[in-house]
């Protein structure tokens, strides 16, 4: 085989490799939404960019036909050195991109209340409130109401509402999980709100997103969507841990490190988001 022969299939290899990659990204993705929050925010996205290809479109197109319409060679163009104005033209430059302007104000205003993470959705069941608490470099998730806790698991139930309240235990880290809701800030000593749910069981990414040192990369966690049945499951099964998470528990997990396996802690106090607040609020000055 030549030379040349060789280079063509390696760079086949690597285009291969490269679409191989960019399909798993979009399974993993808002465009393989699995819940009603990144469902709505995939709206969105197809509606801003239906809007950018129809501004795009006609300049990625207009540009290269007036090019070669009005090339050097081409007698036959016309040529109106004193031209100056025009209405149509005029109308042409300002009336559409007023309207687009205006179009996707009416609509991202709509979106931006829609999808505010602290908005309740709309469910005839009681939300299942969790406790999220970003550390370097793993994600602490309290049950106040069910008293368990995990480490970089976060199980709810399918078709459940659930509100997460935030907050970080050491520097300003970011929640995200792609197919389920959109990105939301944990700082020290402040409570941030997101509201999400499931519409499909399975299992989910999730992720920390703001660069907080040498583990970040790390940082990560697995949302498990399941039925009623299997999340009772779920808790008895935690609940038989006998693990709690006492202060000598919570204090180690101030500590850097990345556990390579969940952690579940049988009894948990729901004043622990509380008491993580408090550690790393500044002292009034």
């Amino acid at each position: 085989m030549s030379t040349g022969a060789r280079a063509v299939r390696a760079a086949m290899a690597v285009a291969g490799c490269g679409l191989i990659a960019g399909c798993t990204a979009l399974r993993s993705g808002i465009v393989h939404h699995a819940g009603p929050v990144a469902e709505q925010t995939w709206h969105l996205y197809l509606i801003v960019g239906g809007v950018l290809v129809f501004v795009a479109g006609p300049v990625l197109l207009l540009v290269p036909a007036f090019a070669w319409h009005y090339r050097l060679s081409n007698t036959r163009a016309a040529y109106r050195p004193n031209w100056d104005f025009a209405w149509w033209i005029e109308g042409l430059i300002w009336i559409p991109p007023a309207a687009i302007v205006i179009g996707l104000g009416v609509v991202l205003w709509h979106y931006t209340h829609r999808l505010d993470p602290y908005r309740p959705l709309a469910s005839g069941q009681p939300a299942l409130r969790i406790q999220a608490i970003g550390f370097d470099w793993k994600w602490l998730f309290v049950y106040p109401d069910q008293r368990v806790a995990a480490v970089n698991q976060l199980a709810v139930p399918v078709g459940r509402p659930v509100h997460v309240d935030l907050t970080s235990g050491t520097v300003m880290q970011s929640l995200m999980m792609p197919r389920l809701a959109g990105q939301i800030y944990a700082m020290a000593g402040m409570r941030t709100e997101l509201n999400f749910a499931v519409t499909t069981p399975g299992l989910y990414a999730g992720e920390n997103t703001q660069f907080n040192g040498t583990g970040f990369q790390d940082q990560k966690f697995t949302v498990v969507a399941l039925g009623a049945a299997d999340y009772r499951r779920w808790l008895a099964r935690v609940r038989a841990a006998a693990r709690p998470l006492d202060a000598a528990a919570l204090n180690a997990l101030f500590a850097r490190s990345t556990p390579r396996a969940p952690i579940f802690y049988s009894a948990a106090s729901p004043a622990t988001f509380v008491r993580v607040m408090a550690r790393t609020q500044a002292p009034a000055k």
